[in-house]
């Protein structure tokens, strides 16, 4: 099968996709955007968290053919320049550095994307509201302060930068 969609403003086609195929699968391995993360391949840990059409979405548990003709954003796109030279990076991606909430890395993109979505639609989350939107992400290294941290840098920063 053959799909045709939009990756981070792009529009792309991928031939030769079998049915049983994840969209996280077609984006990691045929087109060379590995941010997003293979765990559980369940939805349950949010490592492969994508935007579909505008809302986040596990990508492990879309099928490839289900993207086809949909806009798909990945942690890669958050980045301004994200196709291209001089790239920089989206406030919610620098406040996890900054906040040293990256540690092995495997669910950070997950919970970047999940983030990024949060303080777009809740510019001032409260901590409750964090908590509440990162809940289907699972980190096994952190006890999530550094996590929550960077949540409220990043929110604290696209308030300062909207004024």
């Amino acid at each position: 099968m053959r799909v045709n969609f939009t990756v981070n403003g792009s529009r792309e086609t991928v031939d030769d996709v079998w049915e049983g195929e994840s969209l996280l699968y077609m984006l990691r391995e045929r087109m060379g955007l590995p941010g997003s993360k293979n765990a559980c391949e369940q939805g349950e840990c949010g490592s492969c968290t994508v935007y579909l059409d505008g809302v986040p979405a596990c990508s492990c548990l879309v099928a490839a053919g289900q993207a086809e003709g949909r806009e798909v954003r990945t942690v890669e796109g958050l980045a301004e320049g994200s196709s291209g030279v001089d790239e920089k990076l989206d406030p919610v991606q620098e406040a996890f550095v900054e906040a040293g909430a990256v540690q092995c890395g495997f669910c950070t993109p997950g919970l970047i994307v999940q983030s990024h979505d949060l303080i777009a639609r809740v510019p001032d989350p409260s901590d409750a509201e964090i908590r509440e939107a990162l809940a289907g992400n699972l980190c096994r290294c952190t006890g999530y302060e550094k996590i929550l941290d960077a949540v409220r840098l990043a929110a604290r920063r696209k308030a300062e930068a909207a004024r």
